[in-house]
């Protein structure tokens, strides 16, 4: 999770070097790692030791005590292999072509020749993908309720932040608001479970949600998942779950409600600062504009690749250690929580030459390790969905690139401004459209 901003973290690299601690009111000691070979034996380490659930646990008031992100060890392990079927490479391939619809129908009504954040839009889009294809929401009027309650959710300012991460502090009046909030989205995903647990053709759906009961080994899928998930190159339930229960409605409410935070807001604010660094940028924006037209997806990658490293969304991933452990030299006691650097090693000229140049061929045909590019953790703990993001940001990106022609622009890059865990362009990403494109017609 995410502590300290990146100027103040980057200042401290620079006095104290790759290792320094910080000491912070309510979260004890904190160090932090800057070193890839550091992060590396993080990443590598026993997860017995290095837990992160319980860095996440200020997370627990939303998500559910239960949620893939707050647990640790073997229960970790066991839902993690069951959530891994909805998010193979197969599976998310064949959700491209809706998410390129949603995104198409909402790029229509961007408004023309008007300054406008982009934020906001990019929001609606990811939204609407995380209640179609991992939820598979269909109903019209559960749908508009969804679309209704979950922003107030991912909107929460500081003050009820106090609350998710104190849930007893939902039962007072001051947070009343987030408590119904919270209900009502609670209402709305248990309908969606017991409707999809009912459901007679749930073997032939592809939503997570639908996925996630069959992989669990629901007595509704029983056999009716076994042909279906293998033809399509997923695993089958008794492959995903072998030695695992299956998830009570509860766990399934948990399960769905992390990816509908995780999920949602990260890759909206990772579209909207590829905007506002493509706008900044006119000869990298003509180019994305035509791998876009040529359908060269590997440039369009690269570019949501150094958009997440020179705007990393999260900046911090926390392990609580839960044993003493030698790090960068030290012998750290158990009880402190250490955190892989990200946003100062996706900044060091070191790894990264002209670290502050946005430069999508860096990351074009490259591969870097995975403790030098971190934007999804890593270890045991890197994010399910990283491969539904990139996706997600490759399509989104291209629509927008087929379907308008944007302004650039020179005014000064916009400043990072924290948003619950995340950090979001100050402005909203402020975009202008100078007219409409035609797409191509595929061939």
């Amino acid at each position: 999770m995410l502590w300290c901003g990146p100027r103040f973290v980057g200042a401290c690299r620079r006095r104290y070097g790759p290792a320094f601690t910080l000491r912070i009111a309510s979260m004890g000691t904190v160090v932090y790692l800057a070193d890839p070979a550091d992060i590396k034996a993080v990443f590598a380490g026993d997860p017995r030791i290095y837990h992160a659930g319980e860095a996440n646990s200020m997370l627990k008031g939303l998500l559910g005590d239960t949620s893939v992100l707050v647990i640790d060890d073997d229960v970790h392990r066991d839902r993690r292999r069951l959530m891994l079927a909805p998010f193979a490479r197969d599976a998310v391939a064949r959700q491209a072509p809706l998410i390129a619809e949603i995104a198409a129908e909402n790029i229509a009504s961007w408004p023309v020749g008007t300054t406008f954040p982009v934020a906001p839009r990019m929001s609606q889009i990811t939204l609407e993908v995380i209640l179609r294809t991992v939820i598979g929401a269909s109903d019209p009027a559960r749908l508009a309720a969804l679309r209704e309650v979950m922003p107030r959710l991912l909107s929460v300012g500081p003050w009820q932040t106090l609350a998710l991460s104190n849930p007893k502090l939902l039962a007072r009046r001051p947070w009343r608001g987030l408590r119904e909030a919270i209900a009502e989205a609670d209402r709305l995903l248990y309908a969606e479970i017991t409707e999809r647990r009912a459901d007679p053709d749930l073997g032939n759906r592809t939503d997570a949600l639908a996925m996630l009961i069959r992989a669990a080994g629901s007595d509704v899928a029983a056999g009716a998942a076994a042909g279906s998930d293998v033809a399509a190159g997923a695993a089958t339930g008794s492959d995903v779950a072998a030695g695992a229960a299956p998830m009570t409605d509860r766990e399934l409410r948990d399960q769905l409600m992390t990816l509908l935070v995780a999920g949602h807001d990260t890759t909206a604010t990772g579209l909207s600062w590829a905007l506002e660094r493509l706008t900044r940028h006119p000869e990298i924006l003509a180019r994305a504009v035509q791998a876009a037209r040529d359908g060269d997806d590997d440039y369009l990658d690269a570019v949501a690749k150094e958009t997440l490293r020179i705007r990393p969304v999260v900046f911090d991933v926390g392990r609580i250690l839960k044993a003493p452990v030698e790090l960068a030299g030290h012998l750290l006691p158990a009880g402190i929580m250490v955190v892989p650097a990200m946003v100062v090693v996706h900044a060091s000229d070191a790894v990264y030459p002209q670290a502050d140049r946005f430069d999508p061929d860096r990351m074009a045909g490259v591969t870097h390790s995975p403790s030098e590019y971190l934007p999804f953790g890593g270890g045991n703990r890197r994010c399910l969905g990283a491969t539904f993001a990139l996706v997600e940001f490759r399509v989104v990106l291209r629509e927008v690139l087929r379907r308008v022609e944007l302004d650039t622009t020179e005014l000064p890059a916009e400043r990072r401004r924290l948003k619950h865990v995340i950090f979001v362009p100050h402005r909203g990403a402020r975009i202008r459209i100078r007219s409409r494109r035609v797409p191509p017609t595929p061939e």
